[in-house]
């Protein structure tokens, strides 16, 4: 096999690593040993070779000046950004010195890891970090910061991650995207949408903010913020009253259809229509559009679980190809989430089994604030890579001063100097995922994929499985798999003879095809993992954890009286914190932005194009005010995550609540109240 790091020059397949539902196939131009050009692969099955701006500019981001070279450690105040340069050694050395100390006196919990998916490759975001770090014995991590709470809620309804194969919707007539931007998250499900639309198919778009998706529709219905539970319980009102429910499946396969016909009758359009500022007309006639319309198709996007009740949002949403039978119908169904196809042995992969305690306490994500700052037994180091909680995590100003801490020895493993590695006390240079071996699965279309190192390692850059390997050494553990290369992490992750989805996919064939279809059946011929083994329209079990079984609209909660409710959604150019700080990726997104209903700005005062502050009790920010009719009234909506550059103050979650959310202790970023002004 051809190691692609010894060609200097040619065009090499690669895998995006980011994290988004497309994952791309792509195409690496190399010249004289460096990437000098990325495109999409025309060749794979579903993105087809069209890629988005992000890494059509990679090369920006791989390349960038400000890319960490070398190990540092601190000698400035926290927070200064002062690092001199040290070697790998001395790095390891005074990490095992501080950890051997910190779990002699305080034990092993006193030490957490803390990650998140800046890079999607299996091992390099759930691979040997686990493994090390159970053998330490150190708090566990509740990863918990994105899809936890819709990912919850769907399983509660369909049993896991399964949705429609989105390669079935170029024949779908009906699309509803339903709280996803997809233009700048999901592109390629766009793509596929507006091909079907050629052939006479609709597009529906039902969010808070009229964004790019927005504009695209056909029709775009917009909502209050935390309200959607409501519309499609509104919408049942209706499918059921008028006769437009498929009776055949919902006997054959479903619990708690007759319960949930006489519920939803309290749910009729006028009530709902108050609720959630969608109008009464809107609402029967998008309940009869859905009702007639075969094969319709609703898309389930992150942006409703991130809400106080995001849970049931999505739990409910779900429900309603159920009520239309549209999940035997090709092209039908819903898409929340499609990783439970591609599921690999995790058990295998990440050895739980060397944890010793098992009572080993769990810290949730986004609690980090409070863990710094309010647990009795306190953290007292960390271990930060793949995430920059700085910036990502709810109530940001507490993170920070979390991070502040004198007696907490911190320790991130970055690709740059982050925000959260301006706190550290080591600093760690991060390979990219092109120079790695790693496994992907896609948790949107239904292809593996493997990355095999297209470059070598920038500057001293190291992978998070060598790193991990370094720290297993010099603590002195024995285990064996502490040490198994990377090679043979990939295949023991693929060795799953449990589910026949991953049946033929092996790490030969990988190497061989570079992506492999999971082996599925339509959904409906396969026994759910839900306890009844069927669609849960009542959910005893939901019961049993306090929360009601059926399906139901519960208010957002009101913990202060600022005026608008606050939306800190994603922008076009960035993902999350990436790309933030790269002058390319900042120059196509030009500024920091915030959407405010044009009856709103006139009352306070505020033109378009005018900075303005936006504040509550957690702390403020400066954006530019965007006034139109893109959001409703008493609604405000940013776009990104901004990078701490000199003369901006756009931290926009500094606003944002760290309360959990009704499921699966997923963030409620969405769910904040703020205040907005002029600024003089």
């Amino acid at each position: 096999m051809i190691d692609y790091r010894n060609e200097k020059s040619g065009v090499f397949p690669s895998v995006c690593s980011l994290d988004c539902p497309d994952q791309c196939g792509l195409l690496v131009h190399k010249e004289d040993g460096k990437i000098v050009k990325i495109e999409g692969d025309p060749n794979h099955p579903v993105t087809q070779g069209n890629i988005c701006n992000k890494v059509r500019h990679m090369t920006h981001r791989l390349y960038d000046p400000k890319r960490l070279e070398f190990p540092m450690k601190r000698v400035g105040a926290k927070g200064e950004g002062k690092f001199e340069r040290i070697s790998w050694e001395e790095a390891i050395k005074t990490i095992h010195a501080r950890w051997t100390d910190l779990i002699a006196t305080e034990g092993p919990e006193s030490i957490l890891p803390y990650s998140f998916y800046g890079n999607m490759g299996k091992l390099n975001s759930e691979g040997l970090d686990r493994r090390f770090f159970h053998r330490l014995g150190a708090s566990l991590l509740d990863r918990a910061i994105c899809s936890a709470a819709g990912s919850t809620g769907y399983r509660y309804t369909m049993g896991g991650s399964f949705g429609t194969d989105p390669e079935e919707t170029i024949d779908t007539k009906l699309f509803i995207f339903w709280g996803v931007n997809a233009v700048s998250t999901n592109m390629h499900q766009v793509a596929i949408a507006q091909k079907a639309r050629k052939k006479g198919a609709k597009i529906v778009v039902i969010d808070v903010h009229k964004n790019q998706t927005g504009r695209l529709a056909d029709w775009f219905i917009p909502i209050l913020p935390g309200t959607d539970s409501a519309l499609a319980l509104g919408l049942m009102h209706v499918l059921f009253a008028e006769n437009l429910v498929n009776e055949s499946f919902l006997e054959t396969y479903t619990v708690g259809h007759a319960e949930l016909r006489e519920h939803v009758k309290q749910y009729d359009p006028d009530t709902v229509s108050t609720i959630t500022g969608v109008p009464v007309e809107d609402i029967y006639e998008l309940a009869r559009m859905y009702g007639t319309t075969s094969p319709a198709f609703i898309r389930i996007g992150n942006g409703m679980q991130h809400h106080d009740n995001g849970g049931m949002i999505v739990r409910t949403v779900a429900c309603l190809p159920a009520l239309t039978g549209q999940w035997l119908v090709h092209g039908g169904g819903a898409i929340k989430g499609n990783g439970g196809f591609l599921a690999h042995n995790s058990s295998q992969l990440e050895r739980p089994d060397l944890l010793e305690n098992k009572q080993t306490r769990v810290i949730n994500m986004n609690l980090i604030g409070k863990a710094l700052l309010e647990l009795e037994k306190p953290v007292r180091s960390m271990f930060v890579y793949n995430c920059n909680p700085a910036l990502v995590t709810p109530e940001a100003n507490k993170v920070r001063e979390g991070l502040l801490r004198e007696d907490l020895f911190l320790v991130v493993h970055d690709l740059f100097l982050t925000e959260t590695a301006m706190y550290a006390d080591i600093v760690l240079p991060a390979t990219s995922s092109f120079e790695n071996l790693d496994f992907f699965a896609s948790y949107w279309h239904h292809y593996m994929q493997i990355q095999e190192p297209v470059i070598e390692a920038y500057g001293e850059s190291k992978s998070n499985t060598d790193v991990f390997r370094m720290l297993a050494r010099e603590f002195g553990f024995e285990e064996e798999c502490l040490f198994d290369s990377d090679e043979e992490l990939v295949k023991q992750a693929l060795d799953f003879p449990e589910s026949t989805w991953l049946e033929g996919i092996t790490y030969d064939s990988l190497k061989e095809n570079k992506y492999v279809k999971a082996n599925r059946k339509s959904l409906m011929e396969e026994k759910l993992k839900t306890p009844s083994g069927k669609i849960e329209l009542y959910s005893q079990a939901l019961e049993k954890i306090g929360l009601p079984g059926l399906p139901t609209y519960t208010p957002l909660v009101k913990d202060n009286d600022h005026p608008f409710l606050f939306i800190p959604a994603p922008n076009h150019n960035f993902l999350n914190s990436t790309f933030s700080n790269n002058e390319k990726h900042i120059s196509l997104e030009k500024v920091a932005r915030i959407h405010i209903n044009q009856s709103d700005a006139l009352e306070l005062g505020i033109e378009d194009g005018e900075k303005v502050k936006v504040w509550n009790e957690r702390g403020e920010c400066e954006l530019v005010a965007s006034v139109g009719d893109n959001v409703l009234q008493g609604v405000l909506v940013s776009q990104g995550l901004w990078a701490d550059l000199p003369g901006t103050k756009n931290l926009v979650n500094a606003l944002t609540p760290d309360r959990v959310a009704d499921m699966g202790g997923g963030a409620t970023f969405f769910s904040g109240r703020v205040s907005i002004s002029k600024i003089a």
